[in-house]
């Protein structure tokens, strides 16, 4: 991605790292409401739209912080189609309700594609991560946490 050029939505991104309460208003005003209507025709409501939106917010947050996330497309783009995967993936989950897809409401861009694509690969392995690591004795919790802080491993030792 490095030889793509940083799309001007990187606001939106550098605004959630900072939890700038402006941009972040901005965003649920933008944005927000074309997620809530996508959701509402598709077997949602109001609600659950809302919890995606939180979701999706916190996995860019997420992604921001730990990838360096950098936006080669619209924030608005690369977030719908989050939203929308998301969605159709708890959809999937928790019933077999009919899924109406109006495909139209999305931008159609191999960049978004391609981050929410990566978005989705390190989510699904942030999770599996999370998950084994609770399943760890306290020691080696304590030991790979100071691997994660400390970049050498004889610090690591020495610790």
């Amino acid at each position: 991605m490095s030889d793509k050029d940083i799309h001007e939505d990187q606001k939106f991104i550098e605004g959630l790292l900072a939890n700038n309460t402006f941009i972040i208003q901005a965003i649920y005003n933008k944005f927000a409401p074309k997620v809530i209507s996508y959701i509402k025709n598709n077997s949602g409501d109001e609600d659950s739209a809302k919890d995606i939106i939180q979701e999706v917010l916190i996995t860019i947050y997420n992604q921001a912080k730990q990838k360096n996330l950098q936006l080669t497309c619209p924030f608005d783009a690369y977030f719908f189609l989050l939203c929308k995967r998301k969605w159709l993936n708890e959809l999937k989950k928790t019933t077999n309700k009919e899924v109406t897809i109006n495909e139209e409401v999305l931008s159609k861009n191999d960049s978004a594609l391609e981050l929410a694509d990566e978005n989705t690969l390190f989510e699904d392995k942030q999770s599996l991560f999370n998950a084994m690591f609770q399943q760890l004795g306290t020691a080696c919790k304590d030991l790979l946490k100071a691997t994660f802080k400390i970049k050498s491993m004889e610090e690591v030792l020495k610790a």
